[in-house]
């Protein structure tokens, strides 16, 4: 017998058996999609960061000279919206690739700014004001004065709008958006949301300030971003929330959040008390009553959108 024709047995199956590393029934494996994404996000980051310290060494110069831990509007919504913009493009590119449409990584643009996104951000803005007068109501917030006045407050009331709705699309596309929805088909939707959400509140160990409970809570939001997604099947209603949420901390009420601190806020606002009242150096997302108020939220989302009462478009 030819000694090639009993060879090929072998041969076609350790090539089925090479491409089934790579390739399942639903085409390009979920790990590989992944790397690809970072890779192609990366180096987006990349190009972007060459072209800046090219032809605007100014701007790089400006953000490295800001104050660790005080973050202003300026810089965040610069940050931000070249982080954004390089997540939009490599989740195109994957989109393309993919064969799969753009809206279903969970943000579908014909529902922008509708009703799912503002109900968010009623939510948002309740949330953190009934965790600030549980807080007060403890001796643990004290308002202070205004520390701006005139059109000063409008000009960074907005600015910090813009900032934080920047900085919830991105935060909440890229670990509730590609990362959910390619992960959630390999491994399936819940273990890919809590290995999500654990990464989530990892990165915030670098943050400064930072406290056990404050990185739990962070766990615990994003827990409550894909509890939402499952719930609304898109993001416009959390990242309503985050942006909110943000906002009123930061500005609003003027206290720290995950450990950063801003000098262009409306009060002079202060904390005091002990660390599981107020947050400490964390803020309130670090208090027991943060904890307390997620899981109120929980509990209404999940009665208003998975009876239909309010799932807006």
């Amino acid at each position: 017998m030819d000694p090639r024709i009993a060879a090929e047995p072998s041969s076609s199956f350790s090539k089925s058996r090479f491409r089934a590393l790579f390739v399942g029934r639903g085409g390009l494996r979920a790990g590989w999609r992944l790397i690809l994404f970072l890779l192609i996000f990366a180096a987006t980051v990349v190009t972007a960061v060459f072209l800046i310290r090219l032809f605007l060494p100014s701007v790089e110069a400006w953000v490295t000279s800001q104050t660790t831990g005080i973050f202003t509007p300026g810089v965040t919504i610069l940050e931000f919206a070249g982080a954004t913009a390089c997540l939009l493009l490599a989740v195109l590119v994957m989109s393309k690739i993919e064969r799969r449409s753009f809206s279903s990584y969970g943000l579908p643009w014909r529902t922008v700014f509708r009703q799912k996104f503002w109900f968010g951000c009623a939510v948002g803005f309740g949330g953190v004001l009934l965790q600030i007068i549980l807080i007060a109501a403890c001796g643990g917030y004290s308002p202070g004065g205004l520390a701006l006045a005139g059109a000063s407050v409008l000009k960074f009331g907005l600015l910090w709008a813009v900032a934080h709705l920047l900085a919830a699309i991105y935060e909440e596309f890229s670990f509730r958006g590609y990362l959910q929805a390619t992960l959630a088909t390999g491994i399936g939707f819940w273990p890919a949301a809590v290995v999500l959400s654990i990464i989530f509140g990892a990165i915030h160990l670098r943050n400064p300030g930072v406290t056990w409970p404050g990185v739990v809570m962070e766990f615990c939001f994003a827990i409550l971003g894909a509890f939402t997604l499952r719930l609304t099947g898109d993001l416009w209603f959390i990242i309503g929330f985050h942006a909110a949420w943000d906002w009123a901390h930061i500005f609003l009420f003027s206290v720290p959040i995950a450990g950063l601190r801003s000098n262009q806020q409306l009060l002079h606002s202060s904390l005091h008390g002990p660390e599981w009242l107020t947050g400490g150096s964390w803020g309130p997302d670090g208090s027991v009553f943060c904890f307390v108020v997620v899981l109120l939220i929980g509990v209404l989302v999940y009665r208003v959108f998975s009876r239909g009462k309010a799932n807006p478009t």
